[in-house]
């Protein structure tokens, strides 16, 4: 029991006359403890309500009229400031219901049925307990037993009607609040930037600097367009938010603060600076884990929308571009997500035309020290376990449609220009702005502390004192805050010099160059891309290099293109035949593979693999592909033509047979996916065992779809060894 509840009974003198016992005490219940329940819903009602407490803890006397000694009087009150309706705990009432179940309570008192429970479920599992432990009920009106059936029929009437009443106050309450929010008269706690008058009407705040920040911030936001880069920008200039203090002494001051993300994210978020007044935004839902909130972002979903009500600091419309781009910042099926530094600049632009809906993924090259990306469809692959969908390497694709974007805004770069030079000084000079008006809130902290200085009484030194060491602190900050300024305006002058204007202007005459400077980032170009771009559709004809794309530009105006994936083998090559039959005619009429290379160079022919020239090596492949080179190697294979055995092949004739590139046969040799040996003479050669089965398996392994893991899975299904490992995969993996 609390040291201050016996005070609080003997100050409380409580003068009336009590029921007269029905007999239903018995001395049994006398030999345990008499236990009055305290309970008072809100610390409002604890301070204001006194009246209440003090019939409460009247009951007290209550207990000592039905024959229990004060010593064996408990008071439970640690439940003064909880409700009793709801799932919220309350520690005194956990601890009544442990007491009666222990058998330790012989009479429960409570000033009406409400003070002990509000909610059926926990009503009743008291009565309950009471009934098997024989404890009796109280309250100002009578004593009841939960063992006989009309007590236990009256006490259960009683705990319906104190639930009910409780919806009804709940009910009563909700609906002026309803009513009053659709007048728009509701209070509420404003955001920074607005302060409440003493009228109670909600108004700018006249602090000139508050409402620059907040100006500030909604106008970065729509340049930037993510809460990262608005934070990285307000910390690298100095920048913090002002607001009022709610609560405590200096209630209703100014008080600067460093920007986070949540205060950030709520700011634009909320309809309050577009001048909407609303209520309703978000509903409740409770769970196993305790109450959780969530945002209803639809105005039509929410109880009271009021625009025009309120002072705005921005447009509705960009209220709501606001929220259209931080929904799409959010990486999810449904948006592309905020730009990143990764080398794919189209990443979530780029959708398969095969599958209509389906969004592309970005997978980063990442072993063997290989550079690069790829985009790749496998919604198929990973949420029903079934193949690659298609897949094309991502340069050729962002080559192609930054070439075609740099050409659309060519014709805007003068315009382009000026108002880069533009946005430039701007910035400047709103950050300028800034640091003004917090030079003149300095000079002012300064002039204040001055004159409450010599406001005292200079023989007080207790106070002089103290009013000096704060004036002290006030020159002190206002000098660093003088240092910082001049600072800043060594490194970023306000206006732009006549050579910055011209290397602007050069630049942006130059959109190739600017556009592959260093000092753009990734970033920056993906901003470009999706303020002009909206996606990207792409077919790969079927497994060829040929590459469709239908590119949706802002507005919805389309445009249809083809571009040139690389392949992986000469088989993906749509003209494929046509390049066979040219070799073949070529060395038909005695030409070398040198000269072939040149010609097919000079005719337009691309070699598979990134290649962009035929070189003499692709030539011989491609005779060897013709059967055109047998004697290959013959004079070095000579003198070992005896070790051979049988079904043992030279690699190369193998290659030739199976139709298999000579550098696919030697990753094989290396990763140990083929049964050879190596001669050990100078510059020896592989020979492969390769009885007709074997040939048959690889031909199956070659024609497994293109990448490591695939083959892998091939082999282990197989059993048949590979000494291979997780580490050697040249196969793209997805970016993380």
């Amino acid at each position: 029991m609390p040291a201050w509840a016996g005070v609080k009974v003997m100050t409380f003198q409580v003068e009336r006359a009590w029921p007269v016992d029905s007999g239903k005490v018995t001395a049994g219940h006398r030999d345990r403890l008499a236990v009055v329940y305290v309970r008072q819903s809100t610390l409002r009602q604890l301070q204001h309500n006194t009246e209440s407490a003090r019939l409460q803890y009247g009951l007290v006397e209550r207990a000592a009229a039905l024959g229990w000694v004060p010593s064996r009087t408990v008071v439970i009150d640690e439940d003064t400031g909880h409700s009793a309706g709801g799932v919220q705990q309350r520690p005194g009432f956990t601890r009544l219901v442990s007491e009666v179940g222990l058998g330790h309570v012989g009479i429960v008192l409570g000033i009406e049925m409400s003070r002990l429970a509000r909610s059926g479920r926990d009503w009743h599992q008291l009565l309950e307990l009471c009934a098997l432990s024989r404890t009796l009920l109280a309250d100002p009106q009578g004593v009841y037993d939960p063992g006989e059936h009309n007590d236990r029929l009256l006490l259960g009437l009683k705990g319906t009607i104190s639930e009910a009443e409780l919806f009804l106050i709940k009910q009563r309450m909700w609906g002026g609040r309803i009513a009053k929010a659709k007048r728009g008269e509701l209070g509420f706690e404003p955001p920074i930037g607005y302060w409440r008058r003493p009228s109670g009407q909600i108004a700018l705040d006249p602090d000139e600097q508050v409402q620059s920040v907040v100006r500030l911030v909604f106008a970065k936001f729509e340049e930037l367009g993510t809460l990262h880069a608005l934070l990285a920008w307000l910390v690298a200039n100095g920048i913090e938010l002002g607001g009022r203090e709610r609560c405590g002494p200096e209630r209703g001051e100014v008080v600067w603060r460093r920007a986070n993300r949540t205060i950030l994210r709520n700011t634009i978020r909320s309809p309050v600076y577009a001048g909407i007044y609303a209520y309703g935004r978000k509903h409740s839902e409770y769970s196993g884990t305790g109450r959780r909130e969530r945002v209803v972002t639809d105005p039509a979903d929410w109880l009271v929308y009021l625009p025009g009500r309120l002072p705005a600091y921005i447009s509705v419309e960009q209220w709501q571009r606001n929220l259209a781009r931080l929904e799409a910042n959010r990486n999810t099926a449904a948006t592309p997500g905020a730009a990143h530094n990764g080398q794919a600049l189209l990443a979530g632009l780029v959708w398969c035309a095969r599958c209509a809906t389906r969004r592309m993924g970005v997978f980063y090259r990442t072993s063997h020290g290989q550079n690069g990306f790829i985009y790749r469809c496998f919604w198929e692959q990973a949420h029903y376990g079934g193949a690659c969908c298609q897949q094309l390497a991502g340069e050729c694709l962002d080559t192609h449609i930054t070439a075609l974007v740099l050409d659309a805004i060519a014709p805007a770069a003068l315009e382009v220009s000026l108002k880069a030079a533009e946005q430039v000084e701007q910035d400047r000079a709103a950050v300028e702005k800034i640091w003004t008006q917090r030079l003149e809130r300095a000079d002012y902290l300064v002039d204040r502390a001055r004159r409450s200085h010599h406001l005292a009484e200079p023989e007080n030194r207790l106070v002089v004192r103290q009013l000096e060491a704060e004036w002290e602190q006030a020159l002190a900050d206002r000098e660093t805050l003088r240092e910082q300024h001049a600072r800043f305006k060594a490194t970023a002058p306000r206006t732009l010099s006549s050579a910055e204007r011209d290397a602007i202007r050069s630049l942006a005459g130059d959109l190739p160059t600017l556009w592959h400077a260093p000092t753009t980032t990734d970033t920056d170009r993906k901003h470009l891309l999706r303020l002009l771009i909206e996606r990207v559709e792409v077919t790969v004809i079927g497994e060829s290099e040929q590459v469709e794309t239908a590119i949706t530009w802002a507005g919805g105006h389309r445009t249809t293109t083809c571009l040139v994936r690389p392949v992986a083998k000469y088989e993906q090559l749509s003209y494929y035949p046509q390049l066979l039959e040219r070799v073949a005619q070529l060395a038909d009429q005695g030409h070398g593979a040198r000269q072939i290379a040149g010609r097919l160079n000079d005719e337009g022919y691309r070699p598979p693999k990134r290649a962009e020239r035929f070189a003499e090596g692709a030539v011989h492949d491609l005779l060897r592909r013709l059967n055109r080179i047998k004697s290959q190697g013959r004079s070095t294979r000579a003198p070992h033509q005896h070790l051979l055995g049988a079904d043992d092949w030279w690699a190369s004739d193998l290659c030739t047979r199976l139709q298999i590139p000579s550098s696919t046969m030697h990753s094989w040799i290396t990763r140990g996916w083929v049964d050879a040996r190596k001669l050990e003479a100078r510059g020896g050669m592989w020979i492969i065992h390769a009885d007709p089965a074997e040939q048959q398996r690889l031909r199956e392994l070659h024609n497994r779809p293109n990448g490591y893991y695939s083959r892998k899975t091939y082999l282990d299904h197989q059993a048949v060894p590979t000494g291979e490992t997780e580490s050697d995969s040249d196969e793209p993996r997805p970016h993380t």
